[in-house]
Formats: structure tokens, C-alpha cells, sequence
């Protein structure tokens, strides 16, 4: 593998804290290199490799490439006299996500109102980080997110109508709900094409929870 590199690149690299090193090792996993073997032989090399993951060059846990890892090499390979990308997911996406996450497990939906006892929106600033994160990872899009949580949210409330019972209370909070990755099978099930099982209401003499 050749590497060529600009006096320009290397003064642009230095200044976002990145250094040859990184680069090398972020183009050897580029090409599907198995970098594992030079990492249990190296600690130098182990920790340029915790450097990817913490610098969010490459997902942690299937060894890939991120928008800003990606960013990178094409800053390497161009020819010309410029600047590394630095990409910043949309302020708007995050808000849109952050409006649509319930603030607490109460809510009424199809006239029925159920109580509940904790708040689900929390951490703010935390989940912006997390949120941001897993955009730059380059696997899903923040429609795709947005959308995971209202499929998510919908079919809770739903599934509270048909068994008389309140199923938002199982949300987790959503600084967790991020961090557990918990939108994953619900993009997929919407990818597969699944759609909301709407409960069909049934008059009752009894009384709300």
C-alpha cells in the first residue's frame, strides 16, 4: 500500500490531531486488512487503534469506517491544496428525535388515559452526543431514527389499548435507549415493510388506568 502525503495535508492533519500513524492503520482496514494480528503484537498499535474508535474513524464493533473515517481518506487521496471535512449532523434532525421521544410514560391516546410514574426524555445534551454519533457512523439516517421511534412509541400505545394496560412504561429513558442501540429491530422491521397493529376498540363499562 502507498502512501503519499502533501506538506499542506500533513500541517491539516496535525492541526485536527490526527497523525500518520492513524492514517496508515485507517487505510489498512479500509481494505479489509485484519489489523487484529498487529494490535495483539503492538501496544502502539493497539492504542492507535482505540484512537480510531475514540476519534469515531471507525465503529467500534464492526470494524468499519465512519463518515468522518471516510472524510479522511478522501482528504488523503485528493490533490488538491485543501481542508479536511468535518461533517456535524443537523441541529434540526437532533431537535426533531428529541421532540418526538415521550417526555414521561403517562399519555391518552384513543380516549383512554393511562398514568404513569417516570420520566422517559432525559439527558439532553448526552443524547445530542450519542444521536450525532450514530449519524456519523454512516449506517443509519436520522429520518431512519425518527421514524424507528414513532413506529416504536405508536405500537406501545396501541398494544396499551388492546391489553388495558400501560406498555410505555417499558420505554427505557432515552439517554439509554440510544446507548442500548434499542431503534435497531424497529428499523429493520419497517424496512421489511411492518406496519402499527391498531388495537379495535371495544365498548366497555369499565375505567381508565
Amino acid at each position: 500500500m502507498k502512501l503519499t502525503i502533501s506538506p499542506q495535508q500533513y500541517e491539516e492533519l496535525i492541526k485536527r490531531g490526527h497523525n500518520l500513524d492513524v492514517i496508515f492503520l485507517l487505510k489498512l482496514i479500509d481494505e479489509q486488512y485484519d489489523v487484529s494480528p498487529l494490535c495483539e503484537g503492538s501496544m502502539k498499535i493497539a492504542s492507535v487503534y482505540q484512537s480510531l474508535i475514540r476519534k469515531a474513524l471507525i465503529t467500534r464493533d464492526d470494524e468499519k469506517l465512519t463518515v468522518l473515517g471516510r472524510d479522511l481518506l478522501v482528504f488523503m487521496d485528493t490533490k488538491m491544496n485543501t481542508k479536511i471535512v468535518r461533517r456535524r449532523p443537523a441541529t434540526t434532525d437532533f431537535e426533531e428525535w428529541w421532540k418526538t421521544y415521550p417526555g414521561t410514560d403517562s399519555f391518552e391516546h384513543k380516549g383512554k388515559t393511562f398514568k404513569g410514574t417516570r420520566a422517559l426524555r432525559l439527558h439532553k445534551d448526552d443524547c445530542r452526543l450519542k444521536f450525532d454519533k450514530i449519524l456519523l457512523e454512516g449506517e443509519y439516517t436520522a429520518e431512519q431514527l425518527i421514524a424507528a421511534l414513532n413506529f416504536e412509541v405508536n405500537q406501545k400505545k396501541e398494544t396499551s389499548i388492546t391489553e388495558n394496560a400501560n406498555r410505555l412504561k417499558f420505554m427505557q429513558g432515552s439517554s439509554v435507549y440510544l446507548n442500548q442501540r434499542a431503534f435497531e429491530p424497529f428499523i429493520e422491521l419497517i424496512k421489511d415493510g411492518g406496519t402499527i397493529t391498531e388495537a379495535k376498540l371495544k365498548p366497555t363499562g369499565g375505567t381508565d388506568i
